[in-house]
C-alpha cells in the first residue's frame, strides 16, 4: 500500500522512532452507539499498531477497514441531500484539521533542510500522497488515509448511483480490483499506484457502509453472510501467511493489499451483519466514547507525533533517579501510556479545529454535538 508502512516506536534510554521500512453526556440523537464504540477501538488499535508494531493487530481488529466502513455508511446517510452540498461539508470538515496540523509538520521540516518541489500542493488538498522528508516520515506518512478518505468522499455520488443497480453483484465485485491489482496488473510506482491500491484495497469496506445504509446486508440470509465471510476470511488469512516472502517475510496485513482488502471484507461484514441482526449497541452514555468520536481526526493525525515526542520526554526520566528505579521506561507499554497522555494534550490544545471545521463553537472537548471521522 505505498509509502504509509509503519513501524513501532522504540523506548529506552537512548532509544529514537524508528521510522517504517483519528457526569457523561446522553448521546445525540441519531447516533450510533455501537458505531461509535468499533470507532473508539480503532483509533486505540491504530495508535496500539504504531507503539509496538504487532504484525498481528490488523488480524485482530482490521481498523482501517472499520473506518471505511463507517465512514462509508455515513456518506451514503449524508446523499439523501444534494451531493454536491455533502462533498463541501466533507472537504470542509477534513481540510482545517489537515492545515492546522500541517503547519507544525511542514514548518518543521523546513527547518530541518527539506526543500519540497511542486508537489507541496498536496500539503494543501491531499488528494495524492504529500511529500515529506525522510527525518518526518513516521508523522507524515499517515496521511495516506485522508487522501483514500478524500478520493472515496468524490466518488460517493457515483458509486452509490453504481451500488443501487445491483447491490449484492457490485458488492461482491468491489473486491475483483485488488485481485486485477495483485495478479493482472501491477500499478505504477508513486502517488498514483498507491492512491490505486488504496482504493482497490478498502472498496468493499465502503460500499459495505452503502449496504448497511441501504438495508441490503439487513436482508440477507445469516448463513449466506457467515459463509462468504468466513470464505473472505480463510483467504485473506491465508494469502498473508502463504505470501509473506514477497511482502517482506511478514504477515502484516498493512504490507499485503489483497490481504487485507479480503481480511478485511470477510471481519467488517461479521461486524455490521452482527448490529443488525443481534441489535448490537454501544455504550449510550459513554464520555470516553464520545469524546474519542468528537476528536477522531485530531486523536488520528497527531498520535504519530504524540509517540515520537514521547521518546525523548522518557528518555529525561531517566534522569531522575527515582524514575528510573520505580518506573518501568523501557517499556513499550509505558511509552504507550505517555502517548496517550501527549496525545490527550494534543485533543486538548488542538481539538477545537475540528469545531470550527464543523462550524460550532469551539471547546476543549465535545461540541454542541460530537463529529465523527467522516462524519
Amino acid at each position: 500500500m505505498g509509502a504509509h508502512r509503519k513501524g513501532a516506536v522504540r523506548a529506552g534510554r537512548a532509544g529514537r522512532p524508528e521510522p517504517a521500512a483519528p457526569g457523561a453526556p446522553a448521546s445525540p440523537a441519531g447516533r450510533d452507539g455501537y458505531f461509535d464504540l468499533l470507532r473508539a477501538v480503532a483509533l486505540v488499535r491504530v495508535v496500539a499498531y504504531h507503539t509496538f508494531g504487532w504484525a498481528w493487530a490488523g488480524m485482530v481488529f482490521p481498523s482501517m477497514g472499520v473506518m471505511f466502513g463507517l465512514a462509508g455508511t455515513l456518506m451514503a446517510r449524508s446523499l439523501r441531500r444534494p451531493a454536491l452540498a455533502v462533498i463541501r461539508g466533507r472537504v470542509r470538515r477534513l481540510l482545517p484539521p489537515f492545515w492546522f496540523w500541517g503547519l507544525f509538520v511542514v514548518t518543521a521540516m523546513l527547518v530541518h533542510g527539506w526543500t519540497p518541489g511542486w508537489q507541496i500542493v498536496y500539503w494543501i488538498v491531499p488528494l495524492g500522497d504529500p511529500p515529506g522528508s525522510a527525518w518526518a516520515e513516521q508523522a507524515w506518512e499517515i496521511v495516506w488515509y485522508l487522501r483514500t478518505y478524500l478520493w472515496f468522499v468524490l466518488l460517493s455520488p457515483l458509486l452509490l448511483r453504481v451500488f443501487r443497480r445491483s447491490p449484492v453483484v457490485v458488492l461482491a465485485l468491489s473486491l475483483v480490483p485488488v485481485v486485477l491489482l495483485t495478479y493482472v496488473w501491477r500499478p505504477p510506482e508513486g502517488r498514483l499506484g498507491s492512491a490505486l491500491t488504496d482504493l482497490a484495497t478498502f472498496l468493499f469496506c465502503w460500499l459495505l457502509g452503502f449496504a448497511h445504509h441501504e438495508g441490503v446486508l439487513a436482508r440477507l440470509r445469516p448463513l449466506a453472510v457467515a459463509v462468504a465471510s468466513l470464505a473472505a476470511l480463510a483467504y485473506g488469512g491465508w494469502y498473508a501467511l502463504a505470501h509473506r516472502a514477497a511482502y517482506g517475510g511478514t504477515y502484516d496485513l498493512d504490507d499485503n493489499p489483497l490481504a487485507q482488502a479480503f481480511w478485511s471484507a470477510g471481519f467488517v461484514t461479521l461486524l455490521m451483519y452482527a448490529k443488525e441482526y443481534a441489535g448490537l449497541v454501544g455504550p449510550s452514555r459513554s464520555r470516553l466514547v464520545a469524546v474519542f468520536n468528537a476528536r477522531a481526526v485530531t486523536i488520528y493525525l497527531w498520535h504519530e507525533l504524540a509517540l515520537v515526542l514521547a521518546v525523548p520526554l522518557i528518555d529525561r526520566f531517566w534522569e531522575v533517579p527515582a524514575f528510573e528505579a520505580h518506573l518501568p521506561l523501557g517499556s513499550q507499554w509505558f511509552l504507550f501510556g505517555v502517548g496517550w497522555v501527549l496525545i490527550g494534550g494534543f485533543v486538548l490544545a488542538c481539538g477545537w479545529v475540528e469545531d470550527v471545521a464543523a462550524r460550532r463553537k469551539p471547546t476543549l472537548l465535545l461540541g454542541g454535538r460530537a463529529a465523527r471521522m467522516g462524519a
